[in-house]
């Protein structure tokens, strides 16, 4: 270890007696740091998730969310990170990567706060949308900070640790989300965000390095404006599809061609201007589609499927918060276990067989939850989880390193940046078509059970299980009545919602099938 630091042009600390980047002597306590933030803000997709049927419910125990709202509730912290994700990265380089990493984490914390105590679902929709901008701050500005302090040598067990706590907090998001809920009200699962962050930024401030890049790439604000108008818009127009039970309505189809021309607008902007917010020339690649394609397919039918899946945990089965949370454990669990054999098969047969054998296996576990119903065993259940787990597991990996190796070394950041971007939008519009679906279907279905009704207690009963649960406790002995037909309109909604995720899924598979060729045979696109 040479005795005498200094930093470099581009940032890096170096040593004045080797030409190489020394190892930073802090640099596993650094990581430590890094793990910790990134835990917060992935942990935070997956926490809410054992929460939507408590926020389902009317004041005080929840705050009467819609289904829409719940929708939202999710994809608004789901788009924000999503579309924020290259602009922050390039918000790091310019005005330095601890600066930016320390602002994430008190964007994210505040607006935790502001979460947990929000009065209404309108509030928590937009507090949660601001807690995407932390997230969006954080992630790039951490894995830039893990290549500036490792040397070439140790990056990549570095990363391989750094992506192995994102899987971790995936895995026990449920489980802490039903554990608070146990003991707390539903605010917990946001406002324990907040000493953690305060801790995290303590540790930052004083363990982490600062760093930039030299050269100052100029952002794209209208860019990132298309896309987040014609995201949000799509996904508006399809959540008020599902809410409305009617597709045809003006107000629903006028809404998501908006989205749909907004988007086009993006892509033609994209492809005018000498600085996109996302590079498209990545694209011109069948194999780099194909790998993105499958990974925004998994992730669609990941925070699709948990969307539907904690309502009838918790609504059709009976469980607690804490139950549910281990219930949907094997799904995490799995694709951490699965992930190492899917890169060792990958490099012996390629990705595609990889791919398309995941995907294929998805599509068969989304069948095989369209057969049950609230009397099914619950290993069968757990099993179908663990498969399903396991076969995402198998995609993820394989797919990311070939969309990866299809690009020139001088583009790895563009294309990680684009895979992750595009990895969030999948699972918000996951969120978005198979909860209005299911909305939709259940809607449909109930409508004739809940004529008997009060005129003001029908809205509450058709708009979720869990609000036509609430709605029977107070009727006597008609309230089961009603208990059985909101729960066969959701089982009946869950088989639907389930068949067409696997047909999203065998349509990924055909695709992934004839475009993914072997990229060890193929070398990058030189661009």
């Amino acid at each position: 270890m040479p005795t005498g630091e200094k930093t470099s042009p581009a940032g890096r600390i170096v040593g004045e007696e080797t030409a190489e980047p020394p190892v930073f002597h802090r640099r596993w306590r650094v990581l430590a740091c890094l793990v910790v933030s990134l835990v917060l803000v992935v942990l935070d997709t997956s926490i809410v998730s054992v929460a939507l049927r408590t926020l389902a419910l009317p004041a005080p125990e929840g705050l009467g969310a819609t289904s829409g709202e719940l929708q939202w509730a999710v994809d608004s912290y789901t788009l924000v990170f999503a579309t924020l994700l290259v602009s922050a990265g390039l918000f790091a380089d310019r005005f330095g990567r601890k600066r930016t990493l320390l602002a994430g984490l008190l964007i994210f914390g505040a607006f935790s706060a502001a979460s947990a105590y929000s009065d209404t679902a309108g509030e928590l929709i937009a507090a949660r949308a601001a807690m995407g901008i932390g997230a969006a701050l954080v992630v790039p500005a951490t894995l830039a900070v893990i290549t500036n302090v490792f040397p070439p040598r140790e990056q990549a067990k570095a990363i391989g640790l750094w992506a192995a706590s994102a899987g971790l907090a995936v895995a026990i998001g449920p489980v802490t989300g039903g554990l608070l809920l146990e003991h707390f009200w539903w605010g917990s699962l946001f406002l324990i965000n907040v000493p953690l962050v305060l801790v995290g930024t303590a540790a930052i401030a004083l363990t982490v390095p600062e760093s930039a890049d030299p050269v100052r790439r100029p952002f794209d604000p209208v860019g990132v404006l298309l896309c987040m108008a014609g995201l949000g818009t799509l996904v508006l127009g399809i959540i008020k599809g599902g809410e409305n039970g009617d597709w045809t309505t003006p107000a629903v189809w006028a809404t998501i061609l908006a989205g749909a021309i907004l988007l086009a607008c993006f892509v033609l902007w994209e492809r005018r201007t000498a600085h996109p917010a996302l590079d498209l020339r990545c694209f011109r690649d069948a194999r780099f589609s194909a790998a993105v394609g499958a990974i925004s397919v998994v992730f669609f039918g990941l925070l699709g499927s948990s969307f539907y899946m904690i309502f009838y945990l918790q609504s059709v089965r009976g469980y607690t918060a804490l139950q549910a949370g281990c219930c949907l454990l094997p799904l995490a669990l799995a694709q951490i276990a699965f992930s190492p054999l899917s890169t060792v098969t990958a490099r012996t047969l390629g990705p595609r067989p990889v791919c398309t054998a995941g995907l294929a296996l998805t599509a068969l576990t989304f069948l095989g939850v369209s057969f049950l119903d609230q009397n099914s065993p619950l290993w069968q259940c757990e099993v179908l989880f663990f498969v399903m787990g396991g076969a995402m597991g198998l995609v993820m990996p394989a797919a990311t390193s070939s969309a990866m190796a299809t690009m020139p070394r001088h583009r790895a950041g563009t294309a990680a940046a684009m895979l992750n971007s595009l990895r969030q939008v999948g699972g918000a519009l996951g969120v978005a078509v198979l909860g209005s679906l299911l909305a939709s279907r259940y809607h449909d279905h109930l409508q004739p059970h809940v004529q008997p009704l009060p005129a003001e207690l029908r809205p509450l009963a058709q708009e979720s299980v869990a609000g036509a649960l609430s709605v029977a406790d107070h009727l006597g002995p008609a309230g089961a009545r009603l208990t059985a037909h909101a729960v066969d309109a959701f089982i009946s909604a869950m088989r639907l919602t389930s068949l067409a995720a696997a047909g999203v899924m065998l349509l990924g598979t055909l695709a992934v099938f004839a475009a993914l060729r072997d990229d060890r045979k193929d070398g990058p696109l030189d661009t």
